[in-house]
């Protein structure tokens, strides 16, 4: 009797290993069949408040919210020109809760890590990319006191005094950074360049009196051009923009350069088709939203959409050419 008892009470607790085993199994399978979103999704902006990527980002994160129905928080992670939160979307889990609103310097900075024998944050094969939304040229912008009343006096200047016109930008190779470069070597001039950690602080440290002049977007600088704070002399697009309309560009100028400041959607790679096509239906949404639509226009912007395949090709294409400029630039430490 004992060892029948025994057995039965060892198939017992068999039957209800099973049982636990088959509930986690179960509870494993619903969680996998949860439908996205379930819970609030982080959007990193990996720079301070007030630069270009804030100013587009947020618009566009409230939106994709309301595409989605559900909360879609910005949080600023700035550092090392962007490459702090760039890398932290980069090496997050992938499934689609914590995504990535970067600048043109996402595809600048491995290239920059690789000119300086550094360890990369991140390479551009860990992330996906979804949707992008804006792509200004930067406007070079001094202040509305300065003595610069256009471009042609900007740049006597910095002609007669190689090395005392000082300009800002966002960090080492990023966005604000590069055009100033092209715009040196296409001139053949010397500016003394001053890295802040993004284009928020560039932009103070312009209007504080602490550099002279800088690269940006128009979004980040527009409300201080109108209000006469900021005077802008040039940009490095095609034509005139539909912002600035009395503003040349350099190529106008006799100038041949040009540059654009995109804004644009990633998520980590290996995130579930679904969750991605899910993103890409948000994405395009977002850019017919038009509280997002008056938002990015009173910031002096408009939405330049491009879809996930589209978007992924100009990455490509503008990896390429980035490759090719932060090599003729060289080391900046």
């Amino acid at each position: 009797m004992g060892k029948v008892s025994s057995r039965r009470t060892m198939l017992r607790g068999v039957g209800a290993c099973g049982l636990t085993l088959a509930g986690l199994a179960g509870s494993r399978s619903a969680l996998a069949q949860e439908a996205w979103p379930a819970r609030p999704i982080t959007m990193i902006v990996p720079f301070p408040p007030g630069g270009v990527a804030d100013t587009v980002g947020r618009p566009v994160s409230e939106a994709l919210g309301r595409a989605l129905n559900q909360s879609v928080v910005v949080e600023n992670r700035a550092g090392a020109g962007g490459g702090i939160g760039m890398g932290q979307v980069a090496k997050a889990p992938a499934d689609g809760y914590r995504l990535l609103f970067a600048l043109s310097s996402v595809v600048v900075l491995p290239e920059a890590d690789k000119l300086l024998a550094r360890k990369p944050l991140y390479s551009l094969d860990e992330l996906v990319p979804v949707a992008r939304f804006t792509a200004d040229p930067t406007v070079l912008v001094v202040r509305g006191d300065s003595p610069w009343q256009d471009f042609r006096s900007f740049l006597a200047d910095v002609r007669a005094r190689p090395g005392q016109i000082t300009f800002g930008s966002s960090g080492n190779y990023g966005t604000m950074h590069i055009p100033m470069e092209q715009l040196k070597a296409a001139t053949n001039t010397f500016m003394l360049h001053v890295p802040y950690t993004g284009a928020g602080p560039a932009l103070i440290g312009l209007m504080a009196g602490q550099v002279d002049a800088l690269s940006t977007g128009p979004s980040s600088a527009i409300q201080h051009i109108r209000s006469g704070r900021l005077r802008a002399l040039a940009h490095w697009g095609e034509g005139r923009l539909q912002a600035l309309p009395d503003v040349p560009s350099l190529r106008e100028l006799g100038v041949p350069v040009r540059y654009s400041q995109w804004a644009g959607l990633f998520a980590p790679a290996g995130t579930p088709p679904a969750v991605l096509d899910r993103l890409a239906q948000a994405s395009q949404t977002v850019v017919n939203d038009q509280r997002a639509i008056q938002a990015v226009g009173a910031a002096g912007s408009y939405f330049q959409f491009q879809d996930p395949r589209a978007f992924g090709d100009f990455v490509k294409t503008e990896a390429a050419e980035v490759a090719a400029l932060v090599s003729r630039i060289g080391r900046v430490d």
